[in-house]
Order: structure tokens, then C-alpha cells, then sequence
């Protein structure tokens, strides 16, 4: 399907869904397709059931649908956090800097919070564990200069590397709305990225979640602040031959609240019958 990108006046998503201006908002336009979208206060319910706030884009492409709650909120950019896993390994694969998904990188030997994290580890598991570290070393291989070329190339959110090549996409640096998330997956998942059939394929089966009555590819990330944490659980579910492509992104006020991101993800999924 064609995609066509226009813009989305903020003044008339903070009418539809009454909230002020978020601060943040700090972007031109939103890139998103040509279809019907419907704003779904009825979602709410999951949030507050859990004591979160946060929101949810989810896009039919077959039956050209974006349903959305919170729009104002899904045009606001954010730095990605281990969803950037996706799009590093992209490119560690496309530059050859690992070989491929089963290249082991040796650990450093640091300990570090998750026990998972410290051993040698291959890219499968490393994107399995969003271990930190591993994704830090391909950063470092790829380079400032390779990794800002396929930022612009795929246009990347705002496409900024800042203040470092290993942590940039953890804040101050690279951000991106889940509007402009919900593209990018579905440009990969139709091989529509500037990479390689045999690139995308790899970090596709990377990314399963679930195969069983229906196929899930996902990723979690979770951003961490003093002044606010933030949540994403991105990616698609197939159903009956049909995408359905998926972005929530929530506030994370304690850390116990942090496997929310992926409960409220399910539970709207679920509710809109595609597990």
C-alpha cells in the first residue's frame, strides 16, 4: 500500500482529545498514513488500572485504521531506549560489524544490574536480555559517522547522535513519537528499509515474541530519569495473514510498575480480538 505523509496540526489533536500542549512537543510534523483514525478514550481504563498514564497507536494497514489514545501524546518525541535495538541491529548487521546474529561478543566482566547481562553473548540474546552493553560495543564498531549516515538514510526520528555514540539513544540525543515508530516497523516488516532482504529477515526473527495462533514481534524499552521514567512496548501482531502494528508508550513512576508497558499492550491487543 502507498503510504502518503501530511501533517498533523497539533492544535486540532489537542482538541480532540481536550489536554493542554505537552511541553515537549518540540516537533514539525508527525509522519503517518493516509487513513481513517479513531480516538479511543475507551482504553483509558487500562492505564488507570494499573496507576499509569500513557498511550497507544494501533494501525491496520489492510484496513487502512489508526486507532489512538492519547494523540497528543503519540506525536510527542521521546528518546527510544532499548527499542533503538531494533535499528542498531540493523545496521551492526548491514555494516558487517557482527558477522551475523550469532556472533558472540565476550563480556567485560563488568557486573551490572541484570545477572542475564553478564556473559558472553550473541545478538539473539542480547536483543532477547536488552543487554545494554552489547548493544554499546556495536554502536562503538559502527561508528559515529556510519551510524548518522543510516539515521538520515532512513530518516530516524530527529536523526541527532548526541552526546555519544554509545548512549544517545538513552537521552539528550536520537527521539522519535510512536507515530513515526509505527512506520518504521511497518516499512520493515514489508522490507522497505534500506537494508538488505537477508538484514531485515534476521532482525525479524530476532524479534519474536510469539508463534503460536498468531505471531508476535516486539520490543520493550524503558527510559530512566529522576524527573520521569517512560515505558515503550513496540511491534506487530499477525493475524489471519493481516499486520497490526502497535506502539504504547507509558509513564513509569516506581519501577514495579515498569512490566505495565507490556500488560496494557496485551490487554488492548487482546481486547481488540488479535491474540
Amino acid at each position: 500500500m502507498k503510504n502518503f505523509v501530511f501533517l498533523i496540526l497539533i492544535a486540532l489533536t489537542i482538541t480532540a482529545c481536550k489536554e493542554p500542549k505537552p511541553k515537549a512537543q518540540n516537533i514539525d510534523e508527525v509522519l503517518v498514513v493516509s487513513v481513517d483514525t479513531m480516538v479511543v478514550n475507551d482504553w483509558k481504563h487500562f492505564y488507570d488500572s494499573v496507576g499509569v498514564d500513557g498511550s497507544f497507536v494501533l494501525y491496520s494497514p489492510n484496513y487502512k485504521m489508526i486507532k489512538v489514545y492519547n494523540p497528543s501524546r503519540s506525536a510527542m518525541r521521546l528518546e527510544p531506549a532499548s527499542t533503538f535495538k531494533i535499528f542498531n541491529s540493523l545496521v551492526a548487521l548491514e555494516t558487517g560489524v557482527v558477522k551475523d546474529e550469532n556472533e558472540v561478543l565476550k563480556w567485560d566482566g563488568k557486573k551490572r544490574k541484570y545477572s542475564k547481562w553478564n556473559q558472553d553473548l550473541d545478538m539473539k540474546r542480547a536483543f532477547k536480555h536488552s543487554a545494554l552493553w552489547f548493544y554499546q560495543e556495536m554502536a562503538r564498531r559502527i561508528g559515529k559517522e556510519q551510524m548518522q549516515y543510516w539515521l538520515d538514510t532512513v530518516g530516524y526520528g530527529n536523526k541527532l547522535i548526541q552526546p555519544a555514540i554509545d548512549e544517545f539513544w538513552l537521552g539528550g540525543g536520537v527521539e522519535i513519537t510512536p507515530y513515526e515508530k509505527i512506520l518504521f516497523l511497518e516499512k520493515l516488516y514489508n522490507d522497505s528499509l534500506p537494508f538488505s532482504r537477508n538484514t531485515m529477515k534476521t532482525v525479524k526473527e530476532i524479534m519474536l515474541v510469539d508463534d503460536t495462533t498468531y505471531i508476535m514481534r516486539a520490543k520493550t524499552g524503558w527510559t530512566v530519569h529522576n524527573n520521569g521514567s517512560k515505558g515503550w512496548y513496540i511491534g506487530w501482531v499477525e493475524k489471519d495473514g493481516k499486520p497490526y502494528f502497535f506502539a504504547n508508550v507509558i509513564d513509569i513512576p516506581t519501577d514495579d510498575k515498569a512490566k505495565a508497558r507490556i500488560d496494557i499492550a496485551l490487554a488492548i491487543l487482546r481486547h481488540e480480538r488479535l491474540m
